[in-house]
């Protein structure tokens, strides 16, 4: 990044701007360069892997730049809406007109951001990383060796090009990568989409979504995971729902868990919707293996963390009643439409 030309770079992005014909053109700008995955916020990412020397000198450039642009596309809009009125005189303003089509958030959207509101009240930024992963990050790293039988459960998609590349399994890769590059404390999130070669069924599909946890510092106990678990499911399905935590196994963690809280159908009283059973998983959680703490050096003997997952379309169709993961993708308005 230090032998960028910023001013070049500048440059370009404003003659993108200003030479946009339409508002269409102009939105094109703007994600091309300081939207989410633009190339300016993509530069940002970036800065922590520079020298310490480096990163105020680019963070500060970069920002200014960002924020130039900014300035550059409202202007450029406000001409635009200017040249689009003074060419609208023969526009029939007494002519009816259609009533606008309403846009809403897909339920999997709205179940995703109110699990993010509730844990970033609670301290935790949420972190993001690659769909596509290296084998090392979403197995080894994550004690998971080559021949370890937990990988027959995420048997998935890889890629050909480049050959040992795989469709992350879960988003516990971007811990792994979290660690690597930020000293204790880390108190994160990670929510996005998963790729597992399972068949579509009403509870399963190959494309699936994920928010995980992770909290390592001094001190951190299991008694701490309980507490944030139970009020996370204590705020998205109220209060009086009774929760457990039930023994379990996953590589990464040790002890571990499943959370389940009361079925809200029938009160614990045993139904179709919990099995009988008066209780429904929502998540897997635990303790951090300290095996994992090699991989990122930190010390195991004067950290502690604590991790968890759950699946956003499963907490979803708890939530609203659905039956069948698969209606969250085939984009029917006639059942979008009910949220």
């Amino acid at each position: 990044m230090s032998s960028i030309d910023y001013e070049a770079l500048a440059a370009e992005a404003r003659q993108m701007f200003e030479s946009a014909a339409d508002e269409h053109e102009l939105e094109s700008a703007r994600v091309a360069w300081i939207g989410r995955k633009g190339r300016i916020t993509l530069l940002l990412r970036q800065i922590p892997d520079l020298p310490a020397d480096e990163r105020p000198i680019a963070g500060g450039t970069l920002n200014a730049l960002k924020g130039e642009l900014a300035a550059c596309l409202e202007e450029r809009l406000r001409n635009l809406s200017a040249d689009e009125s003074e060419t609208g005189a023969d526009f029939d303003i007494t002519h009816p007109g259609r009533t606008p089509f309403i846009g809403r958030l897909h339920p999997l959207t709205t179940t995703l951001n109110e699990i993010i509101d509730v844990f970033r009240e609670m301290g935790f930024d949420v972190a993001e990383g690659p769909e596509v992963e290296s084998e090392y990050y979403n197995f080894e790293a994550l004690n998971i060796p080559e021949h370890h039988p937990a990988r027959g459960m995420w048997d998935t998609f890889w890629t050909e090009s480049p050959p040992g590349m795989v469709l992350r399994t879960h988003t516990s890769p971007v811990q792994i990568r979290t660690m690597e590059h930020q000293e204790p404390p880390v108190r994160i999130i990670v929510p996005g989409r998963c790729y597992r070669s399972d068949t579509p069924d009403s509870t399963h599909s190959p494309v699936f979504h994920q928010v995980e946890g992770l909290y390592v510092d001094e001190g951190v106990s299991m008694a701490m995971l309980r507490g944030a678990l139970d009020t996370f499911a204590h705020r998205l399905f109220g209060e009086e729902v009774p929760t457990r935590f039930r023994p379990s196994y996953f590589p990464f963690t040790e002890p571990s868990a499943e959370l389940d809280i009361g079925c809200f159908q029938c009160s614990g009283k045993g139904c179709r919707l919990c099995k009988g059973t008066g209780w429904i998983e929502i998540l897997g959680a635990g303790m951090v293996n300290p095996d994992l703490y090699g991989f990122v050096g930190y010390d195991p003997e004067k950290v502690t963390g604590y991790a968890f997952g759950m699946g956003v379309e499963r907490i979803a169709m708890l939530r609203y009643g659905i039956d069948d993961i698969r209606l969250f993708y085939e984009n029917d308005l006639r059942f979008l439409e009910q949220f």
